[in-house]
């Protein structure tokens, strides 16, 4: 294997890491935010914003790892009707779509992101926290899946069992 590949995993890993975090922060926002609320009835403020961009940006730090184990929904019909050189060439196809698709996003949301970074957007709540923070996720996970995608095709995926992984 590479060490652009084995440099992937490790940066999907660390996304993945990063997007468990992400959720057990929310976890634990939430559990305050209803002790605040309803325990000592006191308002809340940033509560709510917090989860919901944690649990965004956790889907899209989450991705790439995800990407990494072959966990996305597939469907896999096609690939077990094929011999294991057409599966393979149908599944260089899949991904080459695919990251031109995530290198799409990830520019267009880049370009997003870094307007709000630089014209100081913020969101138009109480906590008003600059825009580019919860922005960055998307055109970051994006990015990453983009490496995650070349590393995937340049693995090799030989043999029944990948045909048997195709699209679980």
């Amino acid at each position: 294997m590479s060490a652009f590949v084995r440099a992937s995993d490790a940066l999907s890993r660390l996304f993945g890491a990063i997007s468990m975090l992400l959720l057990a922060a929310s976890v634990i926002v939430v559990s305050q935010m209803v002790f605040v609320r309803y325990a000592l009835g006191h308002s809340t403020t940033w509560q709510t914003e917090f989860v919901i961009y944690a649990v965004i940006a956790s889907t899209f730090f989450g991705a790439p790892y995800v990407l990494m184990l072959r966990g996305h929904v597939g469907v896999d019909l096609l690939p077990h009707a094929l011999s294991p050189r057409h599966a393979k060439t149908l599944r260089l196809a899949a991904s080459a779509v695919a990251l031109a698709f995530c290198a799409l996003v990830a520019y267009a949301s880049g370009h997003f992101w870094y307007e709000a970074f630089s014209k100081g957007w913020r969101t138009d709540t109480v906590w008003a926290i600059p825009l580019w923070i919860p922005v960055l996720p998307l055109p970051a996970g994006m990015a990453m899946v983009c490496v995650q995608y070349v590393a995937e095709m340049l693995k090799p995926h030989e043999g029944p069992e990948f045909v048997e992984s195709f699209g679980s």
